[in-house]
């Protein structure tokens, strides 16, 4: 006996238009579309939006529920429980949990162990606690000392579908300005000014020993177990012709407008930062994920670390008549789906999964518009 379920009345976000009718899921697949109104029993979405389900490839947001302060550890269990809930009520359906490897302080998150974090989230997906599809994105620091050794729980894992290659030496990449970095470190990280003072001053020899031995392994293993590789802050043009040589198929955030082109010529998917979007520039002082949108640079759009921005971002670009609807909404579905080598998902289009948000636009006493997330569904089943 198959599953069935027809939604009616509803705006459907497809790839290039936006078509009011029906859609059809069976078996927690998408069947059909239909311009016309259903005449079998439906759902009606109330002449609400349904767009596909937003496929979130980098989020810090798990990382912030187990240490929620500095040097303050939250439970495996709990935190992932949160963080899953908070992510599907911002619509998103398949999530790249973003965890870091590689850090000398030993106290923090990046610089510990995943083992015990992959083991509760192997034993929640086994009994279908969670409602996102949950993937892994290992958040590679190759500068640091214990990278590789960080990186071996994860080894052969089969959840693992995103590594990206990060360097953040104060004074480059994205930490060209030390003095952004000493309010970064000293802020969110607790970090004291002496603590940081000896952390730049060790960084030029880490990354002389380190940085290159430790990206040559990580690019090896994408090769090899075929994972999908990003790169990481690219600034110069330079960064982004090794990312495309080491076979990235992402430059994530690129703080400058030349790395944004050059990433778009060599057909590597440019990815920025919702809340880039939303308070209107860069918290580092880079370039503007809206400025690289207004010159059609812009691909995927991720939360990093404010799960509700990434909707919020892409209605922020069509009320500001940078994008329109389709284009905005495949920022955060279609586009980072095929990037990340996702191609059952992303669209609303029969024979892909029926993961669907309804959304509904509220209109704020200021006249901007900002989208309500009703209801979600993963492969069909209602989840929120």
């Amino acid at each position: 006996m198959s599953d069935e379920t027809v939604f009616k009345n509803a705006r459907l976000v497809l790839p290039t238009e936006v078509l009011h009718g029906s859609l059809e899921v069976r078996d927690g697949r998408i069947r059909s579309l239909d311009g016309g109104d259903s005449r079998v029993p439906a759902i009606d979405l109330g002449d609400d939006y349904l767009i596909p389900g937003l496929v979130e490839v980098h989020t810090d947001n798990f990382e912030r529920h187990l240490m929620p302060r500095p040097k303050v550890s939250w439970a495996e269990l709990p935190a992932l429980l949160a963080h899953d809930a908070e992510v599907t009520a911002a619509g998103i359906t398949t999530v790249f949990d973003a965890l870091g490897v590689g850090e000398a302080d030993t106290e923090s998150l990046r610089g510990s162990t995943w083992a015990s974090v992959l083991k509760t989230l192997d034993a929640c997906q086994a009994q279908d606690l969670l409602r996102a599809d949950h993937h892994l994105h290992v958040r590679c620091e190759l500068p640091a000392p214990n990278t590789i050794d960080l990186f071996e729980p994860f080894i052969g894992h089969p959840r693992l579908s995103l590594i990206s290659l990060m360097d953040h030496t104060p004074g480059q990449r994205q930490w060209e300005d030390i003095e952004l970095a000493r309010i970064y470190y000293t802020g969110k990280k607790g970090w004291s000014q002496d603590k940081f003072e000896g952390t730049v001053a060790a960084a030029e020899g880490l990354q002389s020993r380190y940085a290159k031995p430790h990206r040559a392994f990580f690019v090896d293993y994408c090769q090899t177990h075929e994972i999908a590789l990003a790169s990481h802050d690219d600034t110069t043009v330079a960064h982004v012709e090794q990312a495309h040589a080491e076979g990235a198929s992402m430059s994530e955030f690129p703080t400058t407008l030349a790395a944004a082109r050059a990433a778009r010529e060599r057909g590597l998917f440019n990815v920025m930062g919702g809340p880039n979007v939303v308070r209107g520039g860069s918290h580092s002082g880079n370039v503007a994920a809206a400025d690289l949108a207004r010159e059609g640079l812009l691909d995927i759009l991720s939360s990093d670390y404010v799960p509700s921005s990434l909707m919020g971002a892409a209605v922020r670009l069509v009320n500001d008549g940078i994008l329109d609807l389709p284009a905005a909404v495949a920022t955060m579905t279609l586009a980072p789906a095929r990037a990340a080598g996702l191609d059952d998902r992303g669209a609303l289009q029969p024979g892909l999964r029926a993961d669907l948000v309804q959304v509904h636009m509220a209109t704020l006493p200021q006249g901007v518009r900002h989208p309500v997330v009703r209801a979600v569904w993963r492969e069909g089943r209602r989840v929120l």
